[in-house]
């Protein structure tokens, strides 16, 4: 049994009424992987706006391993001390983890939010010695296209998120870059210039299958269905 472990922010929890990538991703491991697994993770809950908490089951389509570790407005700051715990208590042997936007909106400078993806790295690592990652790199949104110094800590984030994974990968427990998708386009991929629609769902699991599969010979090339 493989166990992968959803890790993000409000990107990847989704809101009421989503299906999120995160059920993209179940679809297509699904359909291609080749043996046993599952979606492991201390939480199962959407986003609930108008409570303003994440307190919702009103999954587009609910009948699918609903587990993960994310949350609206969390970020590398809050993830780091939960995953190792979250990697022990669940048994995970694949991170796809989504991190870094809302660290440079609110908390943390680029240098900043490198040290914390490194803790990450660290505290997953205590807990599974042969834990995988498979990590995405903040992609566009409509923030960085409005606030030019917000854009330039996103730009240098992603050179030391880069660095980090280069630095920190190791044989026994790989460290992975996924290439945001290159035909992301905010205006058409998410329904506020942030989030997700369906189409960026889509886009966003095409990104992990995509470095999974050329990688790790895991799965197969997304198709979106």
């Amino acid at each position: 049994m493989l166990r992968f472990m959803p890790v993000g922010d409000s990107m990847t929890i989704g809101s009421a009424g989503e299906h999120t990538w995160r059920y993209r991703m179940w679809q297509h491991l699904r359909g291609t992987y080749g043996g046993p697994f599952a979606l492991v993770g201390p939480r199962e809950t959407l986003y609930d706006k108008a409570a303003d908490a994440p307190t919702s089951y009103e999954y587009a389509d609910p009948d699918f391993p609903r587990a993960h570790l994310a949350g609206w407005g969390e970020g590398w700051l809050h993830m780091a001390p939960l995953i190792g715990d979250a990697v022990r208590g669940h048994r995970a042997d694949v991170l796809l983890v989504s991190l870094g936007l809302i660290d440079l909106g609110f908390y943390t400078n680029a240098e900043q939010t490198a040290e914390n993806v490194r803790a990450f790295v660290a505290e997953a690592r205590r807990a599974n010695p042969r834990i995988r990652m498979a990590v995405l790199p903040v992609i566009p949104n409509v923030r960085a296209e409005s606030d030019p110094p917000f854009a330039a800590e996103v730009t240098r984030f992603n050179e030391l998120l880069a660095k980090a994974i280069a630095d920190l990968d190791e044989p026994r427990s790989p460290l992975l870059p996924a290439s945001p998708p290159s035909s992301y386009d905010i205006n058409h991929d998410t329904y506020d210039g942030t989030h997700p629609n369906a189409s960026g769902e889509h886009k966003i699991a095409a990104a992990f299958a995509a470095a999974m599969h050329q990688a790790w010979d895991l799965g197969e090339p997304y198709e979106a269905g």
